[in-house]
């Protein structure tokens, strides 16, 4: 009987790791990390626990479901990658049609809590976000390039929603929370393209520039990052944050340009790996300076 239990216990210890990796928990976290930045930014008096809670539980429902989504169009895709083939679908730890119904219910019930507990417009920002990423971003990744530039908006929209959420309008707050979260994205995302050039063409997938590993897109990283620098100090300028946090991003995005002339200098995987790695650091610490300049 012992043996017995233990058995069903690790089954079903096993379709929960299997159910969290199609989450994809890391960038679930990620992205539930900037929108609650853009919570807080808007949040005028002291934070409501079960509002907080009930924001996150929906972004988070959205979220997963757009994961899942992904991992459905790709499945094939991801067998063909040694990053991605220990992944639930490759592997059968899931069936596509548990998947299917996972996404559908998850992304559906975001959705509405975000309508019933907040505002349309959010609810809104919340479905474009997850069409684009899932139907859009997803299937262009093997076709072409542009999809870098289509996926950089879902990927921006979460502070926006944040801001959305609790105001229930737009403007240039959650605009230029948008705009800096857009633009990173470029040398983040082409970074990470970079390094895993090799393992992407294996599947197809198309996300560096047309010029591919060399100066032009090492150029073009540069470029964007460069105008981080500019958009960090229009928080400031606008009202929504403190010079504080213009000094941290100005400094924040000084070491991250940095990082660029060495990619440009050596076009190598160890220079663009310092941009990923770099490229994680930057967002989060420039957005919680915003926020801590604001209590």
């Amino acid at each position: 009987m012992i043996t017995d239990n233990s058995n069903i216990e690790l089954s079903l210890t096993g379709r929960i790791r299997a159910y969290a990796k199609l989450m994809k928990p890391r960038l679930t976290f990620l992205v539930m990390f900037s929108s609650t930045v853009g919570f807080m930014l808007a949040t005028t008096h002291r934070i409501n626990i079960i509002d907080f809670i009930l924001f996150n539980l929906a972004g988070f429902l959205v979220t997963t479901s757009s994961n899942a989504i992904n991992q459905i169009i790709e499945v094939d895709i991801d067998k063909l990658m040694k990053r991605t083939a220990k992944r639930p679908l490759p592997l059968g730890a899931i069936s596509q049609q548990e998947a299917k119904l996972f996404a559908f219910f998850s992304g559906a019930f975001g959705i509405l809590l975000m309508y019933t507990c907040f505002n349309l417009n959010a609810s809104l920002l919340c479905l474009l976000s997850l069409v684009l990423y899932a139907f859009v971003y997803t299937p262009l990744k093997t076709r072409h390039p542009i999809a870098v530039f289509v996926g950089a908006i879902p990927g921006a929209l979460p502070p926006m929603i944040g801001w959305v959420a609790v105001n229930n309008k737009f403007g240039w707050e959650p605009g230029i929370l948008f705009a800096i979260q857009f633009v990173w994205q470029f040398p983040h995302f082409w970074a990470i393209a970079w390094v895993l050039d090799d393992d992407y063409k294996k599947a197809g997938i198309r996300l560096l520039p047309g010029s591919g590993k060399d100066i032009k897109t090492a150029f073009q990283i540069m470029i964007y990052t460069l105008l981080l620098i500019p958009l960090g100090c229009v928080p400031n300028m606008i009202g929504m944050a403190g010079k504080t946090s213009m000094i941290i991003a100005i400094v924040c995005g000084t070491l991250f340009l940095a990082q660029t002339f060495y990619l440009m200098k050596e076009c190598s995987n160890k220079a663009a790996r310092q941009i990923m790695f770099g490229s994680f650091l930057y967002l989060p610490i420039v957005q919680i300076a915003f926020v801590l300049d604001k209590l």
